[in-house]
């Protein structure tokens, strides 16, 4: 899956992002027909304790034997605190590592468990030969990883997306949480804010993707929706589904209308013909004024619907 760019920010189409358990063969199967932009195949939560090995087998079958070319792939290992860890990046890395574009490092802590793995894929791709850099997606999950969340999201060139993991922050903060992802109704404003805006601010301060994670209650369509709402007002890039039918919502909810996309594009345009042929910094767009910082905010917005695979409806 091609990067597009705005500014220095790389974005992947990453605006719904599937889990699939590694467990189960039948799920990774149906992997091509799945219309997320990307699908992590998890060996963590998702997955017993014993049936990791096989987890393992599966996922280089599907790799193997399926092309999932149009998406962004990636692979969720066990986190680096764990005795699965390296086994799940040597293993699968070494025989199917073209085919992926990232790894997802859960409950990341320190700078040094990015380091670790970004050093482990360095080896394995010098031995093998491979061309291809794989990335890393750094899931922020505890207070540890929040109080470091600047060194972690500094700590390699390979990083590319930080994720909110809600269920185990819950956990550490102990919040009396049921459901993964909730709204809580009895807290006066949203309880997550203070947490999500600073993993955004320090993903943007190293010019990384931000995606929210996930909400376990299925079947509330409506709750998904308001959550996935809020997370696209502040400025992230996506979001988890765990089930097929929230897929569609986040497609919706995190796609420019063709309206903002077309408008976005062309305040591109008058803006860099005011610049580059009048020499001017701040020109007439319709009834606005645009300048620089209306530049800036085009060009996510236009890098945004270029990942979802909009076209200008007109030249």
């Amino acid at each position: 899956m091609a990067y597009t760019t705005a500014g220095d920010v790389k974005f992947r189409a990453r605006r719904s992002c599937l889990s699939v358990p590694a467990s189960s063969p039948k799920m990774l199967g149906k992997i091509p027909t799945m219309p997320a932009d990307e699908v992590f195949m998890d060996l963590e939560d998702s997955v017993a304790p014993g049936e990791k090995e096989a987890a393992r087998k599966n996922v280089i079958a599907a790799l193997r034997e399926q092309d999932n070319s149009d998406k962004t792939l990636v692979l969720r290992i066990n986190g680096v605190y764990t005795h699965w860890c390296y086994r799940d990046i040597i293993e699968i890395v070494e025989e199917v590592g073209p085919k992926l574009d990232c790894i997802m490092i859960p409950k990341v802590q320190w700078a040094s468990d990015v380091t670790f793995v970004a050093d482990l894929l360095r080896m394995i791709e010098e031995t093998n030969g491979f061309e291809k850099k794989i990335g890393l997606e750094a899931q922020i999950e505890n207070a540890q990883g929040l109080t470091n969340i600047n060194e972690i999201a500094a700590a390699s060139d390979r990083l590319e997306t930080l994720i909110f993991g809600p269920g185990d922050m819950a956990a550490a903060m102990g919040m009396p949480h049921s459901t993964v992802g909730q709204i809580v109704d009895k807290y006066p404003g949203d309880h997550w804010h203070w947490i999500v805006m600073t993993i955004l601010v320090a993903a943007r301060n190293q010019n990384l993707q931000a995606i929210d994670g996930p909400y376990a209650a299925i079947r509330d369509l409506d709750g998904y929706r308001e959550v996935a709402t809020r997370s696209r007002q502040l400025g992230y890039d996506g979001k988890w589904a765990l089930h097929p039918d929230q897929i569609e919502v986040l497609n919706e909810i995190f796609t420019p209308s063709q309206e903002e996309y077309d408008r976005a594009e062309d305040i591109l345009e008058a803006y860099q013909k005011a610049t580059e042929d009048d020499r001017k910094g701040a020109v007439l767009f319709g009834d606005e004024m645009i300048d620089e910082a209306s530049r800036k905010m085009a060009a996510v917005h236009a890098a945004q619907g270029r990942a979802a695979g909009l076209k200008r409806s007109k030249a």
